[in-house]
């Protein structure tokens, strides 16, 4: 008994390790797809353990710099639990915390500013069913709408409500929000939406009529594909990325 603690200790310490390197290839791998916003947008994930702290990107810092010892570990009230020379992002705090708090399924939340994301955001219709991707999506698909830059405590019921069980998450007029059990599977989920909303905005500006999926085509095949997904799409994806990034620049292991 006398050496369960130093091997609790370690288990514990290499399960945050893990975690820390997973989510600052996460990091990285935005900034190598063009999603990043400079600093201003974030991408948390819970800290394996019984305390509900999480990690989440270092404030100043680009998404190409982090690495996994530079990520910040915080609480529930966005106090950091270790020492940290950094500060974290007032915005990204409320929106990760609301969804931490609310969602024990969700270990990885990234939310991003992206272009074509935007772009689709700012449409009255939002995601339209006129690609395969987009039917991953909107099987599972919730809408926020605007409130201002997100620092009102107040908002986070509002944000938590419009959540819900989905996976992912349109911010009107703001971004794209995706939850997940691992950061692989948040991180194929914002590939999934990000790719689907640039999609949809090139096929619009074809200035063609779009051909729409049909209702029951759209609720057979997003229950086939994400049953894919959900059993072994993010699995089997996430160590070809982390490959791709060991060959760019391993330093986020660091």
């Amino acid at each position: 008994m006398a050496q369960m603690k130093p091997i609790m200790a370690d288990q514990e310490a290499a399960a945050e390790w893990e975690a820390r390197v997973n989510l600052a290839a996460t990091y990285r791998l935005v900034s190598h797809y063009g999603w990043d916003d400079l600093i201003f947008t974030h991408i948390s994930a819970r800290v394996p353990g019984p305390e509900h702290h999480f990690l989440i990107n270092p404030y100043g810092m680009l998404f190409n710099e982090i690495t996994a010892s530079s990520l910040v570990k915080v609480d529930l009230a966005g106090n950091k639990v270790t020492e940290s020379p950094y500060i974290i992002n007032p915005a990204g705090f409320t929106i990760h915390s609301a969804v931490h708090a609310a969602r024990q399924d969700a270990h990885c939340v990234i939310h991003l500013h992206t272009e074509y994301g935007i772009a689709v955001s700012a449409q009255k219709n939002g995601l339209l069913p006129i690609s395969q991707q987009s039917l991953f999506a909107l099987s599972s698909l919730a809408y926020h709408d605007y409130e201002g830059l997100a620092l009102n405590e107040e908002e986070k019921p509002r944000l938590v409500r419009d959540l819900g069980d989905k996976a992912y998450l349109i911010l009107r007029n703001h971004g794209l929000l995706t939850v997940g059990r691992t950061t692989a599977e948040a991180f194929l989920s914002m590939f999934i939406l990000e790719r689907a909303c640039k999609i949809q905005v090139l096929a619009q500006a074809g200035g063609n009529e779009l051909v729409s999926i049909p209702e029951a085509i759209l609720r057979r095949t997003a229950g086939q594909l994400n049953a894919v997904t959900a059993n072994q799409g993010a699995d089997l994806a996430w160590p070809g990325l982390l490959r791709k990034l060991d060959r760019m620049d391993p330093s986020y292991r660091e």
